[in-house]
């Protein structure tokens, strides 16, 4: 959950958002952590929660029980994969290295031309201000083009963010 509860009661917000737009959420099918507050908070509004976790993960007992539809898999990549397809946008809350993989992935494959679905970090206290940072260096030393740089959506709240991710017209 982070250490401040400012990261839960954004995951709920979030949560809440979702369903005022009817937006489904798609997520790796964890009861744990933020995206886990997220998943009960679209549930408990009667939203629609689709994960999708790994044969591992669900051994572990980490898996929700209380989804709309839970596929199970056997590996990250074919998480990964079906979480991407399954998905019309991407929104990265504070998280760990997890988090950060899943969503400059996905990233990569909107600046390759793969899909083109928008990705988003939802910068909750500055929590990626660090992360931005390092995008405008390799900008700066010639790793990453603006263009590709500025394909990325970073808002501090949920409003700004869905309205910069087209999602809720």
């Amino acid at each position: 959950m982070g250490v401040d509860p400012i990261y839960k009661a954004c995951a709920q917000e979030v949560g809440r958002k979702l369903v005022a737009h009817k937006y489904d959420l798609v997520y790796g099918g964890g009861s744990v952590g933020l995206m886990g507050v997220v998943a009960d908070e679209v549930l408990s509004l009667k939203g629609q929660v689709t994960g999708v976790i790994t044969e591992k993960l669900h051994a572990w007992e980490v898996g929700h029980a209380g989804l709309t539809q839970l596929h199970i898999v056997n590996t990250m990549h074919e998480r990964k994969a079906l979480m991407a397809q399954l998905s019309d946008g991407f929104i990265a809350l504070p998280g760990g290295i997890g988090t950060l993989e899943e969503i400059t992935e996905v990233y990569t494959w909107l600046q390759l031309g793969y899909h083109h679905k928008p990705c988003s970090f939802l910068n909750v206290a500055g929590y990626y201000d660090a992360f931005i940072a390092l995008l405008d260096q390799m900008v700066t030393q010639g790793f990453l083009d603006a263009k590709s740089r500025n394909l990325i959506i970073i808002e501090s709240n949920i409003d700004d963010l869905l309205a910069k991710m087209s999602l809720n017209n």
